[in-house]
């Protein structure tokens, strides 16, 4: 089933901010907390994420039926890509190095920042190179 296009560049927004917050104050729970949002939509799907709830019960029925739809599977992948760089952002701030940390934090906004902003969703695009990749190989 295809997902609206507006709820994942939502999603984006949101992660953009989350991960700006964490880059200026060095917030790990807020870090923690974006990785945790990172898992359960690379796990169930940007519509199972904290913001793709919240995008579906607040934001959607306030602007209206999509017009617009995107196959879910790429931005379920770019969620487990911002899980993998959150993830190794949670490590450099707890273990160290920090600027580890700083690194795939910043890494990560810059992508959620591509996607709030322009529509350009680094990770769904990694996620189609793969796919045909994959497929001349087989």
């Amino acid at each position: 089933m295809d997902i609206d296009v507006r709820g994942p560049r939502f999603g984006a927004a949101v992660t953009t901010l989350v991960l700006a917050i964490v880059l200026i104050t060095g917030n790990i729970w807020l870090l923690a907390w974006q990785t945790l949002a990172f898992a359960l939509g690379a796990a169930g799907g940007v519509g199972r994420s904290p913001y793709g709830l919240l995008f579906r019960k607040v934001v959607r029925p306030r602007i209206g039926p999509p017009t617009e739809f995107e196959s879910p599977q790429p931005p379920r992948f770019a969620q487990a890509v911002g899980l993998v760089f959150a993830g190794v952002g949670l490590v450099g701030y707890g273990l160290g190095p920090e600027w580890l940390g700083q690194a795939a934090t910043g890494l990560a906004l810059a992508a959620a920042f591509l996607n709030a902003a322009f529509g350009y969703c680094l990770g769904c695009e990694m996620y189609l190179l793969v796919r045909r990749v994959t497929v001349r190989t087989q």
